[in-house]
């Protein structure tokens, strides 16, 4: 499996890069539109599949990041700006909706979180003089990177690929650290967690933080992406579609953000041949989903080696047995 991990990279980075030059317009807008929601289900991943945090109020973030750089950049300011100042925002927002989490866990924080998001949605509706209400925020503009334009959807494409492999690198190198082993072990439990010397309290809230993070920077990048934002895609709807698409790609898996965008984004294009009937395929594909594979896509190698691993294990209870019954006969054959 190792052998193949490089090959599979190379292909895969191959693809990205070549893919999209066959591709028209709206296949390309379709891949950048997969992109972003890589980069904010990476955020959501380290909240809920590494630390173990129950989260549905992800899309807000997701719109504080989208509206930020929208009234930004309608104001005359920068979009590298807008960008950091989006990511700051969410972090120091993540920061307070982890304090909820410092309190309760499980179904009750699921609860407190779609509060949130429920309340910034409202928010985002009725404060026509800073959002635009249900008019929205139109005509925002793409950024130009070192004096080259990205208003083109492969160039901005191209510059969505290169943020993801960039913050995709980050994510890496913190889950390999020791702050990604303190939230694997907030994780697993965090009794013993906090035995061995880790400040839960500070690993809780820096999982909400660093999540909102990735989803402000994905949203600020929606927002130039579409050119338009209102309301409606910020929805606890969309946050509950964010949280599927995590478990379905695998919670705790570095890869299941990049699977789970693509069953959330693209499968439903794929299933528009059923007409008005897709939803309900794409619904009952995902409840049988869950059903057989709860861990979600990624976790069928691991599956197959346990199975794999329970067969020579038996196997080898099975053959010991039988040398210790031929051994048995042997000797009471010796003592007859």
């Amino acid at each position: 499996m190792k052998k193949l991990t490089l090959p599979l990279i190379l292909l895969a980075a191959a693809l990205l890069l070549l893919a999209p030059h066959f591709l028209k317009s709206y296949g390309l807008y379709l891949l950048s539109y997969w992109l972003v929601f890589i980069v904010a289900t990476m955020g959501l991943n380290l909240t809920v599949g590494y630390a173990g945090q129950k989260s549905l109020g992800h899309a807000a973030f997701f719109g504080i990041g989208a509206y930020t750089v929208a009234i930004l950049m309608k104001a005359g300011i920068s979009f590298w700006i807008g960008l950091p100042a989006a990511a700051l925002i969410c972090f120091a927002v993540g920061l307070i909706l982890g304090f909820p989490a410092l309190r309760v866990q499980t179904i009750y924080l699921a609860f407190a979180t779609l509060g949130f998001n429920t309340a910034v949605w409202l928010v985002m509706r009725n404060e026509e003089w800073l959002t635009g209400g249900t008019f929205g925020i139109n005509n925002i503009p793409r950024p130009s990177l070192a004096g080259l334009s990205l208003e083109g959807n492969l160039a901005y494409y191209h510059f969505v690929l290169a943020v993801a492999v960039v913050l995709g690198a980050l994510l890496w190198g913190l889950l390999r650290s020791p702050w990604g082993k303190a939230f694997t072990a907030l994780r697993d439990n965090p009794i013993r967690a906090e035995s061995l010397g880790i400040d839960i309290r500070s690993y809780t809230l820096l999982s909400f933080a660093i999540g909102a993070v990735y989803a402000g920077i994905a949203g600020a990048l929606f927002a130039s992406l579409v050119n338009f934002i209102e309301p409606a895609p910020f929805t606890v709807a969309s946050s509950i579609m964010m949280y599927l698409m995590v478990v379905v790609g695998g919670p705790g898996y570095f890869l299941g953000p990049v699977l789970g965008a693509a069953v959330g984004v693209i499968l439903p294009e794929w299933l528009r041949f059923a007409q008005g009937w897709y939803l309900f395929v794409f619904g009952a594909a995902v409840v049988l989903l869950m059903i057989w594979l709860p861990d979600g896509l990624l976790s069928i190698p691991d599956r197959l080696r346990a199975k794999r691993q329970a067969r020579a294990a038996s196997a080898a209870r099975a053959a010991s047995a039988q040398a210790a019954q031929a051994a048995a006969n042997q000797k009471l054959g010796a003592q007859a």
